[in-house]
């Protein structure tokens, strides 16, 4: 009996082993698997686009040219194609008290004056309208500097004689040149009896004219032609503000002493030489012009009779001169017979009014002559 009681005790005792165990394991949390996290990737981040920055292009206003007009190279002025289209002429005028007063001159459009041997000067006239001119001189001989200055404007040069400084260059074909001493000479001069020879040598529109035609001379520009001058819109006024007041002005020439008087009434200036007013003999007229451009140039002496030899080809100081106003810049010869272009001190290219312009050409050995108040 003993031994069954221990029995049901040992059997007792074990039951609740294993019952404690049981409840040991049911009450134990599982452990949770180990997890092997995958790293995600990592993202880029999106840039934020940028607002697109629009350029406009510059707008660049352009000149309102009347229909059946163009803009004159030489004046800046409108005219017709007839007239602006076609090649100008440049015409050799003399300069000596004996052979004044000067005929048609005031329809040039532009005029250079340079000295000549002897302290005297000489002006070539160039003409855009000449049409109708039935006198135009007296006409003189040619210097060679003054090629360089006509075929800047692809102009038809006219003269009656050279020196012989000149000869080779006249030779050249890109001087379309017009001679009085040529063997059509008597056909396109003739000479008057109001003053001396060699002063009294003249010719006119229609003689140019049959000249041209007996030469064979293109009167057209190339297509590449780059004119000399640039001009401010017509109907606007460069006022140069910056710069010193020029009322009067002497470019210093010792023979004929000229001098040009600014007119505020209508912006021009008015041109005397020999003590007394410039005076086309056709119209009875004063020279005026809107600009003058002393252009002040090295320069040396071919031989001891005073022939001279102008660098008309270097560049140099110049003055620009308009509506009572002056300033000081350089020029420069773009190219062997191109044109010449102008420069204000800050280097931009000059803006010249439309209209007539004087250009004194001065030996810079006499630059102290010139005067301008």
């Amino acid at each position: 009996m003993k031994k069954k009681i221990l029995t049901l005790l040992t059997v007792m005792m074990l039951g609740l082993l294993v019952w404690g165990c049981k409840k040991k394991e049911e009450s134990a949390p599982e452990p949770e698997p180990a997890v092997t996290e995958t790293p995600s990737p990592t993202e880029t981040p999106t840039p934020t686009p940028t607002p697109e920055t629009i350029v406009e292009a510059e707008v660049v206003e352009e000149e309102q040219i009347p229909d059946g007009m163009v803009k004159s190279y030489l004046s800046g002025e409108y005219v017709s194609p007839e007239i602006g289209r076609r090649r100008p002429v440049a015409v050799m005028i003399n300069n000596v008290k004996a052979a004044l007063p000067s005929a048609g001159i005031s329809k040039a459009d532009v005029f250079y004056e340079a000295p000549v041997e002897g302290a005297l000067t000489r002006v070539m006239a160039i003409f855009e309208d000449y049409d109708g001119l039935e006198k135009i001189g007296s006409v003189r001989s040619c210097r060679d500097y003054f090629l360089d200055y006509a075929m800047g404007f692809d102009a038809l040069y006219v003269h009656f004689g050279q020196a012989a400084y000149a000869l080779p260059y006249l030779d050249l074909p890109q001087i379309n040149n017009i001679s009085g001493l040529a063997y059509y000479g008597d056909q396109v001069f003739y000479r008057t009896n109001d003053r001396p020879s060699p002063h009294n040598a003249y010719t006119s529109a229609e003689l140019i004219q049959k000249a041209i035609d007996i030469c064979g001379y293109s009167q057209e520009y190339p297509e590449d032609y780059q004119q000399q001058f640039t001009f401010a819109w017509v109907g606007e006024e460069v006022n140069l503000d910056k710069g010193s007041d020029a009322t009067l002005i002497r470019p210093g020439y010792m023979f004929n002493a000229p001098w040009f008087e600014y007119n505020p009434q209508d912006g021009l200036y008015y041109r005397y030489q020999y003590e007394e007013p410039h005076i086309d003999q056709t119209t009875g007229t004063q020279i005026a012009v809107k600009n003058i451009i002393i252009q002040y140039t090295g320069w040396e002496k071919y031989d001891e009779n005073g022939y001279l030899n102008l660098y008309a080809g270097e560049g140099g100081p110049c003055k620009y001169i308009t509506n009572g106003k002056v300033i000081d810049g350089t020029w420069e010869r773009l190219y062997e017979w191109g044109p010449e272009k102008y420069y204000d001190s800050e280097g931009n290219e000059i803006i010249l009014n439309t209209g007539k312009t004087w250009i004194c050409v001065v030996q810079d050995s006499y630059a102290d002559d010139v005067q301008i108040s």
